[in-house]
């Protein structure tokens, strides 16, 4: 039984589905209930998924693939199965929204959750409404998902990885700080390896040493990021949960060792970045025509640039170019980041007819055949020349 004093007054939820990919194909293949399961792209790809029994071994996802067959050599290998996934994803989130509308996807297994004020509609505060979800879900698919319960977005979902697989977690703003404190900085959002070094050498190795800081001297090192930071530390989190930026926008970003100032080398980070975010667009059936390149300075100051094209696009070739045209401008100073992304994208099948008859859609064909070999024999079959600068 779950009891926390401040139960009854939550209402942001965040709910994430346990190993997703890997937990459709044991579902469906009963015989590998108790085996280890990857889900990926063959011994030249990357990991999609590992189901838990794969994890204890040390395998995670966007690990090479021959990494994560030497860690765990009698794991058994599925490649992933996307119209599947998307057909329970909608089972899943269906059920979310006859709780409320005020649900916003990060993916086909995740999504944040509003439930403020549905206490008569759905019979029950909050908490009682998503322990049903939990089992309805779980009944009905098969599938199981974890669930955070907490005053906001960050606390939220923090709160849904503690205790999965199956778990239902509370976080309350009274106990908020406290649970932060002891967490390294790399458990905030935006802190990945790189810039969690750059913090633990500046002395902020916990969220509570950010807590601790004053926020002038972290918007000092860090710029805005640095009061964000300082925000979170203190378990602040003013997002509000917005459907309308489900799927509204998709991106693909590195941070690199060494700041990187000179033209060839920055296109070097940008080309891999684009063949990305193209493939994962034609994958999802999506199409944009607003592209927007990501820049941070090496005193952490983000630039950000946008350009709007004659038509929605989905190929590297198109998003390199105009990432390329965007980055021009901008050189002569050191970066530290690049990012590429795609604004207000749509369905792809409700492009306008130029898509499908212009030297986009002649690079579509050429890219979506390479999709299929790399699907087919591994990442590397393929290998544009502009890659090998890299």
């Amino acid at each position: 039984m779950l009891v926390h004093d401040e139960l009854d007054r939550l209402a942001i939820a965040h709910l994430d589905c346990d190993a997703f990919y890997a937990s459709v194909e044991k579902r469906d293949r009963p015989e590998l209930r108790d085996r280890p399961v990857i889900v990926g792209g063959g011994k030249r790809g990357v990991v999609t998924t590992a189901c838990y029994i794969a994890r204890l071994y040390g395998v995670g996802s966007a690990q090479p693939m021959f990494k994560a067959l030497k860690a765990c050599p009698d794991a058994v290998v599925i490649k992933p199965a996307f119209d599947k996934y998307k057909t329970e994803s909608a089972r899943i989130f269906g059920a979310v929204r006859e709780l409320t509308p005020l649900v916003q996807t990060l993916s086909l297994d995740e999504a944040w959750i509003d439930l403020a004020g549905t206490e008569r509609l759905n019979g029950g505060p909050p908490a009682l409404q998503l322990a049903r979800l939990q089992k309805r879900i779980e009944d009905e698919t098969g599938l199981t998902v974890s669930i955070g319960l907490a005053p906001n977005r960050f606390l939220a979902k923090l709160a849904s990885e503690l205790d999965k697989p199956r778990g239902f977690s509370v976080i309350g703003a009274a106990e908020a700080v406290g649970v932060l404190a002891p967490r390294p900085v790399t458990a905030l959002p935006g802190v990945g390896p790189v810039f969690g070094k750059t913090l633990r050498s500046d002395g902020y190795a916990t969220i509570g040493d950010l807590a601790a800081a004053d926020p002038r001297e972290l918007i000092r090192r860090y710029g805005e990021h640095g009061l964000r930071l300082h925000d979170l530390a203190h378990a602040r989190d003013h997002r509000r949960v917005d459907p309308e930026q489900d799927r509204k926008g998709m991106s693909a970003e590195t941070t690199f060792n060494d700041d990187l100032s000179e033209a060839d080398a920055l296109e070097a980070e940008l080309w891999p970045l684009c063949e990305k975010l193209a493939a994962k667009a034609r994958r999802d059936g999506v199409a944009s025509r607003v592209i927007v390149l990501k820049l941070r300075r090496t005193d952490f100051k983000i630039v950000t640039r946008r350009t709007t094209l004659a038509e929605p696009v989905q190929t590297a070739r198109a998003l390199f170019a105009a990432g390329r045209a965007m980055l021009k401008p901008e050189l002569g100073r050191p970066y530290r980041l690049i990012g590429i992304g795609m604004a207000d994208v749509r369905d792809a099948e409700d492009a306008p007819a130029a898509l499908f008859d212009s030297a986009e859609s002649r690079n579509l064909k050429t890219e979506t055949a390479i999709d299929r070999l790399r699907d087919k024999f591994g990442r590397n079959v393929v290998v544009a020349g502009r890659a090998l600068k890299r």
